[in-house]
């Protein structure tokens, strides 16, 4: 049996979090399985948890601290925790870019921008300066390449399934000069040879559908319920209320239907 890694306690605040989780999770005598009971969350969740890995949504720290009579210490420090994880990510969407390398599928609509996952420096750079006008070059560097950094999930032992609608006019707007342009339509065709991924391009006289309002991400895990999230400038909310969850995978599993793109 290969020896028992403890998380580094003081190599940041999630660390700290998760160390604590531990000692007081083995202090009350429970397993991983018996304190994710009720919770509806998974083992893996929780021992990422205790890693610094992952945050520790509300609902969650709650739960945690009922079962381990821990005065409510979990639920008053997750918020410390997970603005700690930001790392040069908007507030709003931090835990996002959090759950991204765990989730078994991504899909995503976008009608305004190209997603994170697919852009390249160049394009990344333009968009953040054109949001970000006074910021300074660090700043801006900064979020380019929190941004970029996430397409490291494609090179993990087990990427998600990613399948990604694109407006057309995506791929004809030039945000950034020719060249940067031509070096952005290659990098996204190549992701999508190389890895798990579906492209599809909504044509500009296509009618209306669920979706035109913004854009759109859906995320599947193996260890924790669905989520959606969507997206206006300097704005995202993260939705995982299962009633409206569900109401958004209809919505586009009916559009699909009506598009001839439903999957067996």
């Amino acid at each position: 049996m290969p020896a028992r890694k403890d998380p580094d306690a003081s190599a940041n605040v999630p660390s700290f979090y998760g160390a604590e989780l531990r000692y007081k999770r083995e202090s009350a005598g429970l397993t991983l399985e018996q304190l994710a009971e009720g919770s509806f969350r998974g083992v893996p969740f929780l021992s990422q948890i205790e890693h610094g890995e992952r945050r520790m949504p509300l609902d969650l720290a709650r739960h945690v601290d009922g079962k381990l009579g821990t005065d409510g210490f979990f639920e008053r420090r997750c918020e410390d925790a997970r603005k700690a994880r930001q790392s040069g990510h908007a507030e709003y969407f931090a835990d996002v870019a959090e759950m991204e390398p765990f989730a078994e599928t991504i899909e995503e609509w976008a009608p305004m921008l190209v997603p994170g996952l697919l852009q390249t420096p160049a394009y990344a750079r333009a968009l953040t300066r054109a949001a970000m006008p006074r910021a300074l070059d660090s700043e801006v560097e900064e979020k380019v390449q929190a941004r970029v950094a996430r397409a490291q999930l494609f090179r993990g032992e087990m990427p998600p399934s990613y399948w990604v609608v694109l407006d057309e006019s995506l791929i004809r707007r030039q945000v950034v000069p020719a060249g940067a342009m031509a070096e952005l339509l290659d990098h996204i065709a190549s992701v999508v040879r190389t890895t798990r991924s579906i492209l599809q391009i909504v044509p500009e006289t296509a009618a209306a559908h669920p979706f035109m309002m913004g854009m759109a991400k859906m995320m599947t895990f193996v260890d924790a319920p669905p989520v959606v999230y969507t997206e206006s400038l300097h704005s995202g909310q993260l939705i995982d209320f299962p009633a409206l969850v569900n109401l958004a995978r209809i919505d586009a599993a009916a559009e699909d239907f009506r598009n001839g793109k439903h999957r067996d």
